[in-house]
């Protein structure tokens, strides 16, 4: 049996061999490459959730070579640091929530994110017509409010409810429900200030 010593004096020659030469297991230049990408890709998910294809735009971006790319995004993808499912959902839920924003305009965005169609229609399932309808009014009342006095013509009647109507399209909401929601925002807020005036 080897002594202390012997095994010591073994580890370490196999060591400084590795050091040498690499090893076959572990190809050292190949994952110090990955290394820099990988440090790249956790910096930009850290600023904010992302898309894989996104991600993978950025990166190539920066001329990282594609195989070592893909190979990081797969890394990240097992690890679940990297979920379009997951950022697809988030994406919806914040959006549609804090910005107003309608399925219409989320889906455009997730396409763009180059979220599969499958994922989108998951992730835009979250949101219900009567939620789609409650944030329209939401959206068109808040802009109504903005109104200080009655209309006095037509053309500054329908000025307001032009200025009604483009928060809405902005939005993405469909021009059909959009005029109808615009419309009785509008009277609805004309009503209000004839009762305070």
């Amino acid at each position: 049996m080897a002594t202390f010593e012997e095994r010591m004096a073994t580890v370490q020659a196999a060591f400084e061999d590795y050091e040498r030469n690499g090893s076959e297991l572990f190809d050292v230049p190949r994952e110090e490459h990955k290394a820099k990408v990988r440090h790249r890709a956790l910096l930009l998910l850290d600023q904010r959730a992302r898309s894989r294809h996104e991600l993978q735009q950025r990166l190539l971006a920066l001329e990282f070579d594609a195989a070592l790319v893909d190979e990081v995004l797969d890394d990240l993808t097992k690890s679940k640091l990297l979920d379009d499912a997951t950022f697809a959902k988030e994406w919806v839920r914040q959006r549609h929530e804090r910005r107003g924003k309608s399925r219409t305009v989320l889906n455009r965005e997730l396409i763009t994110k180059g979220v599969p169609e499958h994922l989108r229609h998951e992730a835009l399932d979250q949101i219900d017509q009567e939620s789609e309808d409650a944030l329209a009014w939401r959206l068109a009342q808040k802009k109504a409010r903005s109104i200080k006095s009655i209309p006095t013509s037509r053309a500054e009647y329908d000025k307001n409810l032009r200025r009604i109507l483009g928060v809405l399209a902005r939005r993405g909401f469909q021009e059909s429900a959009a005029f109808g929601i615009a419309k009785q925002s509008l009277e609805q807020r004309i009503e209000q200030l004839r009762e305070q005036a």
